[in-house]
């Protein structure tokens, strides 16, 4: 009895120090709002509400209704609304996960003063992840007004879509920061814009899988903003399926994989 009193408050007092630790590193991207940055936050939510505006609602009024995969017709903007949102919440992730991260971390040498403080690499990496998520909810929330006012979505449906948006700012935010630690420069971005954007184009968004090639098809439903849409659109197109239970699963795994592969990486990187 005596060990594990002695071990449990152990554990949990480790635990609460590296949640504040982390919590630290949020509240210092937080307190950077009150610059002008928060311009740059806003604007990202602009986007995919002109997307949608353009090609959801002024090219679906040339497009027939699209098929879910429960039969139901629906108008095409009901069909791109929800890919729109997954793509909101991968770009806020995405942008504050890649070029803001590797900022900090190659050029501003900020990383190099944290932790020289009891911050440890993987507290950095969770306190950067959750305020990706943070700024990724910003976009959702507004995006799902926006689907109810306009009609595309349910009050209801869209307080179910919007854990589901998070779950992507989660899964997208750990693959940006990983892959942010093997970058080398500026130009490197380019690279990874053109993926980002090929995704963008590509993962059902505009069109469903089943009308690409069987080889393209297969490509397609092997990356993560394919699960993404799929996931978001099941349920605020109130088409609940047991596959958006492996849609989630897929994102849960790569959110994590990406966490941990950023905060072995930073360590090697920074801690020399």
């Amino acid at each position: 009895m005596a060990l594990a009193t002695s071990f449990g408050p152990g554990v949990l007092g480790r635990l609460d120090g590296s949640v504040k630790r982390s919590g630290a590193v949020t509240r210092r991207n937080i307190s950077a709002l009150r610059s002008a940055y928060w311009l740059v936050v806003i604007s990202g939510f602009f986007e995919p509400l002109l997307y949608l505006l353009s090609i959801g609602v002024g090219v679906g009024g040339l497009v027939n209704k699209m098929a879910l995969p429960d039969g139901r017709l629906v108008d095409y903007a009901v069909f791109v609304a929800p890919s729109m949102l997954a793509s909101s919440a991968m770009s806020g992730a995405l942008a504050e996960t890649t070029f803001n991260f590797f900022g900090k971390m190659k050029f501003m040498k900020l990383y190099d003063g944290v932790l020289a403080t009891p911050v440890r690499p993987m507290e950095v990496a969770l306190g950067e992840l959750t305020w990706a998520m943070i700024r990724g909810s910003l976009y959702s929330a507004a995006f799902l007004v926006i689907m109810v006012v306009m009609g595309l979505t349910s009050a209801g449906w869209a307080l179910l879509a919007f854990p589901a948006s998070l779950l992507v700012g989660l899964s997208f935010g750990g693959l940006g920061m990983a892959l942010s630690t093997f970058l080398t420069s500026w130009q490197d971005f380019d690279v990874l814009g053109t993926l980002q954007f090929a995704l963008f184009l590509f993962s059902g968004t505009f069109a469903p899988v089943s009308s690409y090639p069987e080889a393209v098809r297969l490509l397609i439903e092997a990356t993560p903003l394919y699960h993404a849409v799929e996931l978001i659109r099941g349920l605020t197109t109130g088409s609940p399926h047991p596959v958006l239970i492996g849609h989630a699963a897929y994102l849960v795994v790569m959110g994590i994989l990406g966490l941990a592969v950023a905060g072995r990486r930073m360590g090697r990187l920074l801690l020399k």
